[in-house]
């Protein structure tokens, strides 16, 4: 009988599946360390269905599928209930990887100690040239404002936006605040002594909520610089495909980013401030830039434009609230 790998790689949906074969193919080309692989394919359309249906039987990994939507928390847990191996990366489905980049998150894990690793982020295309995340911090802290305790979070993330090849030499294996959730690797004991994924975190700072998680059991999480991914995004591709518009409406509709925010706040007390009140103000800033802004475009008058714009997001709203609504009846 063969050994099992110590690593199972489980991928889930993000908020489209127009990358779903670019990702996967990646995976299984530049992944040289020995792993089992654990696919979730939530909702996806026919033709993305058939083609994971194909890969896993000549690869034979593990297909899930759930023929609705699910949030990545949700889709994490479901992954998470078939690991059996101590390590567990979960990858989203539009993360692109370089070679040897599982076997340096391993190394970093069995060399430090630590529960959890993120690797060096990459967006958008060319991939691997513009830093997302390359660590960075996040912790809770008490401030004495007006004879009143406010409880803030605190979060920075290390040289966003930088091209790689202008940073190289700052970049080193360290201990950090919280790991992205594009792609990370985690201990599987200390993933579920945390309790795994809070499914009520649906939209946004889940892994924050997660890290803080980690941090309060006393474990830590490293950044491994000599793993890289890339993740992409709309910016990646001519626009956000018509049978990718349900889920991304869905994964970042007004519910689940207001609900996610609330849950969070009230979960590690957290003082509703500016931050929180920005937040709520911008509700729906994704789904305007990513479906609104790419129609009003296409209108030749610049002042027609504005009015449709306006008119467009009012119109969005409401069927946002729709799809939310009805979703929350008909799944839960």
């Amino acid at each position: 009988m063969s050994q099992l790998p110590l690593v199972t790689i489980v991928v889930v949906p993000r908020d489209r599946f127009y990358f779903t074969q670019e990702s996967l193919e990646s995976l299984l080309e530049h992944t040289d360390y020995p792993y089992h692989l654990v696919y979730v394919d939530a909702g996806s359309p026919q033709h993305i269905r058939n083609y994971l249906q194909k890969k896993s039987a000549e690869n034979q990994f593990e297909l899930i599928r759930s023929n609705h939507y699910l949030s990545p928390n949700r889709a994490r847990n479901l992954g998470l209930s078939r690991v059996k191996t101590k390590y567990v990366v979960f990858l989203d489905n539009d993360v692109v990887v370089s070679p040897g980049w599982l076997t340096a998150m391993v190394d970093c894990v069995n060399e430090t100690g630590c529960a959890a690793v993120c690797p060096l982020t990459c967006q958008d295309t060319p991939i691997h040239e513009h830093i997302h995340y390359a660590g960075g911090e996040a912790s809770i802290e008490e401030v004495q404002k007006a004879g009143v305790t406010e409880r803030r979070l605190v979060e920075k993330m290390y040289l966003q936006d930088k091209k790689v090849t202008q940073v190289r030499d700052q970049l080193r294996r360290v201990s950090i605040g919280f790991t992205e959730f594009h792609c990370f690797l985690v201990r599987t004991d200390v993933c579920n002594k945390v309790g795994g994924f809070d499914e009520a975190m649906t939209c946004t700072k889940e892994h924050i909520d997660f890290s803080l998680r980690v941090k309060d059991a006393g474990e830590s999480i490293y950044f491994e610089p000599k793993s890289l991914v890339t993740f992409l995004t709309h910016f990646s591709s001519p626009a956000l495909a018509s049978w990718d518009v349900p889920f991304y409406m869905l994964r970042w509709s007004d519910a689940w980013e207001y609900g996610s925010l609330k849950h969070l706040s009230a979960k590690w007390r957290l003082t509703e401030n500016s931050y929180f009140k920005d937040r709520y103000k911008n509700l729906g800033w994704r789904r305007k830039e990513t479906i609104v802004k790419p129609l009003v475009r296409k209108i030749p008058f610049h002042y027609v434009g504005r009015v449709a714009e306006k008119i467009l997001c009012v119109l969005e709203k409401q069927f946002n609230r729709c799809l939310t609504s009805y979703y929350s009846w008909r799944y839960g």
